[in-house]
């Protein structure tokens, strides 16, 4: 068989085969791509006279067989990180990086970027137009095209060791998540989970063909989902124990050495590009623009989050009654024994009206459908990279093709924790492409024959990270760079957050909130408790991601050279001087553990999601003030924010959509830190 990934692919939507793909095809077409996209480059530099179509629109069309390759290779290494795939990934990640940066450091390449950026004004260009050759050149030169040789060779050699890193950081955290499950032999330890959450730990068991009776896997953020119900404390803390150690237990799959040697080259590569830090240098070109405009926020909210989780846990203390003091492990287990006093919300009662496929199809589709017009149908027959991950097909409201849904929502050893969004196809009109977007989730699979039923937390996160899929499947724009979620990292979440107040929203939540077996409907007087209970633990949430945010900007506010060794010592001084230091309230993931920041994209970033929720919160209120769940709304989102992608700035869409620029106190209030 040919390389699948050589030529566009004739199936439907671009799908590759993949059920005939090798490890070799990803192998062969990395190789062949490269040396297509060199050859593509040197042309472009050889055109004559220089314009923006034998430039800027030449390099958007260029690398067509690299990108086809990247987007389905990037996702299965993600989902389905096989050995042999995660061997490819060691293989090309620092030689994909080397190649990007023969591109971008070009300086013949580069000569013909700033010749049209000085003449822009001069050149008749449409609006679009206008972005990608201003975007072009600032990642040009945001990667240090104007270096002198010296340090771009330096940046070179830095760029590709912190892609090996990367890689190998991501490899090292799958592996010691995996094995730091905790596995048993008495269901009887297992008190306080329903049959179906046993019976998952069970499926996990044999799943991974253990030994053991079951097996309660770890998750990507610190604790667990089942701290809140499991009885046994002795369990509870190893949950708990184990999850604090990932990636720092001095073994093979030690993650410490590599992110030092991250931190550092990051800060060195950021004073060759002339910053102080690689916290300048990132958020240069985020909406933040600085560290000092994060800074001032956090300050802000830090002191109202520790005062809540403080009160929080005064009330969980008198749950306790003086039997044992209040640690990490019982926080979850007995908030929800307050919650079940204080508001009557019972947690595990709840999952038999979260039933996945009426969450997807009656919830999260449902919604859609009232907002955006949009219908889904679904194609089994439509082979898509694992066997658990289902194809939709999208259409519009009159009956025309928007693009597929592609949903991966199970856990599995080769699957890498949290839950996230990509596109195997960029929505774009240069090639005329429909969009493909996947998610993918990390939910217990239950046995065969069996329903799956969500916890509330699994609900709201199939809600988001479908707005996520929304921003690509509605995206609406020119070029591929403009597509979908192509936008700063501390916007990009803003659109998903959204998307997650249709949970409560009346009509949605009483279409898809059906108890599985009896068909009864979610009482009124329930979800009234819900929303009244929404506040109690947004103290310790807040507290516990700030922390983490102040980590993250904690390691990339160092300046180089970087002269930190002791990891553990680092995160509790940074902690510390933040006032976010409380024992009963772990940060949400520690830096050992930690892949957003060090294998995942969001360095000096993880602050965007509660810089987002500003956005956010204030979007909702508009949402409220005119009619919810209206078709006409859902129009206004779409042609104000979702369909521009990236193709206008950021702020400029959030005034178009709101009027006015955002209003911080509605995220005052959902949080309660008025």
């Amino acid at each position: 068989m040919s390389n699948p990934f050589i030529t566009p692919s004739a199936r439907e939507f671009g799908l590759p085969d993949f059920a005939n793909i090798t490890s070799e095809h990803y192998r062969e077409a990395f190789e062949i791509g490269m040396k297509e996209h060199e050859a593509e480059i040197s042309l472009i530099i050889q055109q004559q006279p220089i314009t923006f179509e034998n430039t800027i629109v030449a390099l958007e069309k260029s690398g067509r067989i690299l990108s086809r390759v990247a987007n389905v290779f990037f996702n299965i290494n993600w989902s389905h990180g096989t050995p042999e795939i995660q061997a490819i990934d060691e293989e090309f990640a620092p030689r994909l990086a080397a190649h990007q940066d023969s591109i971008t450091l070009n300086p013949a390449l580069f000569s013909r970027l700033e010749d049209l950026y000085k003449r822009r004004h001069e050149l008749d260009l449409v609006e679009q137009d206008r972005r990608l050759l201003d975007k072009y050149y600032e990642e040009f030169a945001h990667a240090g095209a104007g270096l002198k040789s010296e340090a771009k060779e330096r940046v070179k050699v830095i760029n590709e060791r912190l892609a090996t890193l990367e890689t190998a950081f991501g490899k090292r955290l799958l592996d010691d998540t995996n094995a730091l499950a905790v596995e048993g032999e008495d269901i009887s330890e297992l008190a306080g989970l329903d049959e179906g959450a046993k019976a998952s730990a069970q499926a996990a068991a044999t799943a991974r063909g253990v030994n053991s009776k079951w097996v309660i896997p770890m998750v990507n953020f610190t604790g667990h989902p089942l701290l809140s119900v499991l009885e046994s404390r002795r369990l509870r803390e190893e949950l708990m124990r184990r999850s604090l150690s990932r990636g720092g237990n001095r073994n093979d799959n030690d993650t410490s050495d590599i992110l030092l040697e991250m931190v550092k080259l990051r800060a060195e590569r950021a004073t060759l590009f002339g910053f102080a830090t690689h916290a300048d240098y990132v958020l240069s070109r985020q909406t933040a623009k600085n560290p000092e405009a994060v800074h001032e926020m956090l300050r802000s909210v830090a002191p109202r989050a520790r005062r809540n989780a403080v009160k929080e846990a005064h009330e969980l203390e008198n749950s306790i009654a003086g039997a044992h003091e209040l640690a990490s492990w019982d926080w979850a287990f007995y908030s929800e024994k307050v919650r079940k006093a204080k508001y009557e919300i019972d947690s595990e009662a709840l999952r038999p009206y979260f039933e996945l496929e009426r969450v997807l199809k009656d919830g999260v589709f449902y919604a859609a459908g009232k907002l955006f017009g949009l219908s889904f149908v679904e194609r089994p027959d439509l082979k898509t990279y694992h066997p658990e991950a289902r194809a939709f097909e999208v259409h519009n409201e009159d009956g025309s093709i928007r693009g597929l849904y592609i949903a991966d929502f199970y856990a599995r050893p080769t699957k890498r924790g949290g839950a996230w969004m990509n596109t195997l196809v960029d929505q774009n009109e240069l090639f005329d492409e429909k969009p493909v977007a996947v998610n993918n989730l990390n939910i217990a699979k239950p046995r065969d024959g069996e329903p799956t039923l969500l916890t509330l937390d699994e609900t709201r996160t199939l809600f988001h990270e479908f707005g996520h899929a929304l921003h690509g499947l509605l995206s609406l724009v020119k070029y591929p760079r403009f597509s979908g979620t192509s936008v700063e990292r501390d916007y990009v979440e803003f659109p998903s957050q959204v998307n997650e107040m249709w949970i409560y929203w009346p009509e949605v939540l009483s279409n898809y909130a059906i108890h599985h077996e009896t068909g009864e409907a979610l009482s009124s007087e329930v979800v009234e408790r819900l929303k009244k209970a929404a506040l109690f633990g947004e103290g310790y949430r807040t507290f516990s991601y700030l922390a983490a945010a102040v980590l993250d900007l904690a390691w990339h506010e160092l300046k180089h050279p970087v002269e930190v060794t002791d990891v553990e010592g680092f995160e509790a001084e940074a902690l510390r001087n933040y006032g976010l230091d409380y024992e009963p309230v772990p940060t949400r993931y520690r830096s050992t553990y930690f892949s957003h920041i060090f294998a995942g994209g969001y360095s000096a970033g993880y602050y965007g999601y509660i810089w987002s929720e500003v956005l956010d919160a204030d979007a909702v209120e508009w949402f409220k003030e005119n009619g919810g769940l209206t078709r006409a709304n859902g129009a206004h989102f779409e042609s104000t924010l979702l369909g521009q992608g990236g193709s206008k700035d950021s702020m400029e869409m959030f005034r178009n959509f709101r009027g006015r620029n955002a209003n911080a106190e509605p995220l005052l209030k959902r949080r309660g830190l008025q």
